[in-house]
């Protein structure tokens, strides 16, 4: 009989992303492969969520020697969720990714016209959300708050074409 494979945070010891991965995979008996390996390098350089597509986006074209295929990008991502390297979740249908990076918690703002995402730290908000949960005898384990909007930079540039539209 086998025993039970551990769960990603009882995989004692290591720090870096290659080693917890690594750990991970030896834990469930699979092996290492050059496109795991070079995709955690890319996704490592990630910074705030992003979605597979971006991850793609950044990797080799086919032919060259670190081809990465869509599906193998696809099942990687899971498999980097599954060894607590990620987190994901979804926004408007879309999956997104984001680095663990063991902190309590951040939000985010996303601008719907760009796609861009911009973090936020509010001690008001951690102390709004702790009054709550002790309102209802609720005990928060984490939580995630996406704030939905335009940003500056979106904003003044519609506000630049319609000066151009009406002057015309």
């Amino acid at each position: 009989m086998q025993s039970p494979i551990p769960s990603p945070e009882n995989i004692p010891g290591s720090r870096r992303p290659q080693e917890r991965f690594g750990d991970y995979l030896q834990s469930r008996q699979m092996r290492n492969t050059r496109q795991r390996e070079f995709l955690l390098e890319v996704v490592s350089k990630q910074v705030g969520p992003f979605d597979a597509d971006q991850s793609i986006e950044r990797l080799p074209i086919r032919g060259k020697d670190n081809h990465v295929s869509r599906p193998t990008v696809y099942r990687t991502l899971n498999e980097f969720v599954d060894a607590g390297l990620l987190r994901k979740f979804e926004l408007n249908g879309r999956s997104l990714y984001q680095q663990e990076s063991g902190e309590e918690y951040h939000d985010h703002m996303y601008c719907v016209e760009c796609k861009q995402f911009m973090a936020f730290e509010s001690q008001t908000l951690v102390e709004l959300r702790n009054q709550v949960a002790a309102k209802h005898q609720f005990q928060v384990q984490s939580h995630r708050l996406i704030v939905n909007g335009i940003c500056n930079d979106c904003r003044l540039l519609k506000r630049r074409k319609r000066r151009r539209v009406d002057l015309i």
